[in-house]
C-alpha cells in the first residue's frame, strides 16, 4: 500500500463529506440559529452518535480490521476472511436490534442521562426525547456501515467508506433546504433525514463490498473461535471507546446547565475544528492501521515504525496551520461563515472564541489517531483503555475546576488540555515498549512547521486588524475578507515552510502525483 496515496484518497473523499457537513452547519445556523430547537436536535443527534462510537467505528475497527487482515493475507485468503465476517455479523446484528428497541423504550431516561439540565424546561426536554426517538435507529444502520467499511478498508478499498458520510450530510442538507421554517418543524425534518442518510450509507457500502467480491450471508448466531478471538480484542477497545463517550456525556451534561444556545455554540465551533481533524486524522488512522497490522504480522517492526513516523509528519504539516489559524482568527472566520438569519453577531463571538480554545488541542487529536493504531495492530486494546480512564478522570477534574468560572470557554480548555494528555501518554507508552521513536529528521521538520505556523498566525492577526469591518459587511465583503485571510495565511505557511525545509518534498510530490496504472494494479 502506498501510504501517501491512500491518505490522499481517503482524505480527498473525506474532505467532500466534511465540506458538505460544514455547509450543512452553515445552513443549520441560519435556519435554526443557537436556541432551544438547535440544542434539542444536537442532543438527539449526539445520542446515536455516542453509541455508534461505543459499538461501532473505533472499537469495532480496532478488533475487526487486524483480525480480518490476518485471514485475508493468510492461507485462507478471502474465503476465510468472508467466513469470519459472517460469524461476527451473525452476533453483531441481534445485539444492535435489541439495543435499538431498548433505547426507544427507555429514551426519556437516556436523554436525562445525557442532558439532565434540560429537565428544568419540560418543553425542551420533551422535544429532545421525541427527536432522539426519531434519530436512534441510525445507530444500527451506521454500526453495520462500520462492519462493511472494515471489510473494505482491510482490502485497501477505501473510497466507498470514506465517501459514505457525505450521503448523511447531503440528506440533512436537503431536509434543511426543504423545511426552512425553523423551530420544531426543521428540527424534526433533520431528525428524519439522519435515518434516511444512514440507509443510503449502508446501501453504498453493501454495494461496494459486493463489487469487491464480499457478499455476507446472515448466519445463525454462534460463538465460534473467530468470534471469541474478536471479543477478546474488541471488548477492551469497546470499554476504551466507552470511557471516551462517558467523557462526551459528561461534557454534554455540563453544557446542558449553561445558557440556552451553548450546545449550539459548542457544536458550530467543533464543526470547524472537526474539518481538518476529520480530513487528516481520519485519513491517517484509516490508512495506517491495515499497513501497520501487516508489517507487525510479518515481524517488520521497523517498517511499522516508519509508517507511523511518516503519518505523524504528514499530520502535523496540515494540522499545525489549522490549529494556529483557528486560534488567531476564530471570531472573524465564524462571523464570515455563519452569521446571518437566526445566527446573531453575539453568537459568532461566542462560537469563534470557543473554536480558538478548542483548536489548541487539534494537533493532539490527530496524533492520537496516529499513535493508537500502534496498539491496535498488536491486538493490544487494554493499554488505550487504561490511558482513556486516566484522561477521563483528568477531564472531569478540569471541568469541575474551569466550567464554574469560565463557562463554555472553560469546557473548551478542558477538551484541549486532555487531548494533549492523551497524546502524551500514548506516545510515551509506545516509546517505552520500543514500538515508536520519533525520527530526528521528522522532529526537526515538525519544529520548523510550528515556526511557520506561528509566523502565519501573526499574519492572520494583522489581516484581521486591517479588514475587521469587512467580516461584518455584505456577503461579497465577507468573502473578499475571508479569501484574503486564508490566502495570506497559506502563502506565508507553505511558502516559508518550503524555503526553510519544513516540508518533506518527496511526500508532497507523492500526494500531488497522479497514480500510474501499474501502481493502482499493485494495491
Amino acid at each position: 500500500m502506498k501510504l501517501g496515496k491512500a491518505i490522499g484518497t481517503i482524505g480527498g473523499l473525506t474532505m467532500v463529506s466534511r465540506v458538505l457537513g460544514f455547509v450543512r452547519e452553515m445552513v443549520m445556523a441560519r435556519v435554526l440559529g443557537a436556541n432551544m430547537y438547535a440544542d434539542a436536535f444536537l442532543v438527539a443527534f449526539r445520542l446515536p452518535n455516542t453509541f455508534r462510537r461505543f459499538f461501532g467505528e473505533g472499537a469495532f475497527s480496532a478488533g475487526f480490521v487486524p483480525l480480518f487482515s490476518q485471514r485475508y493475507h493468510g492461507k485462507g485468503g478471502i474465503d476465510e476472511a468472508r467466513r469470519f465476517s459472517e460469524e461476527v455479523l451473525a452476533v453483531f446484528l441481534p445485539v444492535l436490534l435489541i439495543f435499538t428497541v431498548i433505547g426507544q423504550i427507555a429514551m426519556p431516561a437516556m436523554v436525562w442521562l445525557l442532558a439532565s439540565g434540560y429537565a428544568g424546561d419540560p418543553e425542551k426536554f420533551d422535544l429532545t426525547v421525541w427527536l432522539s426517538r426519531l434519530t436512534f435507529p441510525y445507530l444500527m444502520l451506521i454500526s453495520l456501515v462500520s462492519l462493511y467499511s472494515g471489510v473494505l478498508n482491510s482490502m485497501h478499498k477505501f473510497a466507498a467508506a470514506a465517501f459514505a458520510p457525505a450521503l448523511l450530510n447531503l440528506a440533512m442538507l436537503v431536509a434543511l433546504l426543504l423545511v426552512r421554517d425553523g423551530g420544531a418543524k426543521s428540527a424534526q425534518a433533520l431528525a428524519i433525514a439522519v435515518v434516511v442518510g444512514g440507509i443510503v450509507q449502508l446501501a453504498l457500502v453493501l454495494w461496494s463490498a459486493h463489487k469487491a467480491g464480499v457478499s455476507l450471508r446472515v448466519r445463525r448466531p454462534r460463538i465460534t473461535p473467530g468470534v471469541r478471538q474478536f471479543f477478546r480484542v474488541v471488548i477492551p477497545a469497546t470499554f476504551a471507546a466507552g470511557v471516551y463517550q462517558v467523557s462526551i456525556l459528561i461534557d454534554t451534561q455540563f453544557v446542558s446547565y449553561l445558557a440556552e444556545g451553548s450546545m449550539a455554540h459548542l457544536n458550530y465551533a467543533d464543526r470547524l475544528n472537526q474539518l481538518p481533524l476529520g480530513i487528516i486524522g481520519t485519513a491517517l488512522g484509516t490508512a495506517i492501521l491495515p499497513a501497520i497490522s501487516k508489517y507487525v504480522d510479518q515481524g517488520k517492526a521497523d517498517e511499522a515504525e516508519k509508517i507511523q513516523n511518516q503519518a505523524l509528519e504528514l499530520g502535523m504539516l496540515l494540522t499545525l496551520p489549522a490549529a494556529i489559524a483557528f486560534a488567531a482568527a476564530g471570531v472573524p472566520l465564524v462571523t464570515a461563515l455563519f452569521r446571518g438569519g437566526a445566527f446573531q453577531p453575539e453568537d459568532a463571538i461566542i462560537t469563534g472564541t470557543t473554536l480558538g480554545i478548542i483548536a489548541l488541542g487539534l494537533p493532539a487529536y490527530v496524533l492520537v489517531k496516529v499513535f493508537t493504531p500502534g496498539f491496535f495492530a498488536r491486538e493490544d486494546t487494554k493499554t488505550p483503555l487504561r490511558i482513556a480512564i486516566w484522561v477521563l478522570a483528568a477531564n472531569i477534574a478540569l471541568n469541575f475546576a474551569l466550567v464554574p468560572f469560565f463557562g463554555l470557554y472553560g469546557l473548551a480548555a478542558a477538551l484541549a488540555l486532555t487531548a494533549w494528555l492523551n497524546c502524551a501518554l500514548l506516545y510515551l507508552t509506545l516509546h517505552k515498549r520500543g514500538h515508536l521513536t520519533i525520527a530526528p529528521d521528522v522532529a526537526n521538520r515538525v519544529a520548523r512547521q510550528l515556526l511557520c505556523a506561528l509566523a502565519m498566525g501573526v499574519t492572520l492577526y494583522g489581516v484581521n486588524l486591517l479588514m475587521g469591518p469587512m467580516f461584518n459587511g455584505t456577503t461579497f465583503e465577507r468573502m473578499v475578507a475571508l479569501s484574503t485571510l486564508i490566502g495570506s495565511g497559506g502563502v506565508v505557511y507553505f511558502g516559508l515552510g518550503w524555503m526553510i525545509g519544513a516540508v518533506n518534498r518527496e511526500d508532497v510530490m507523492i500526494l500531488l502525483r497522479r497514480r500510474r496504472p501499474e501502481e493502482a494494479a499493485s494495491d
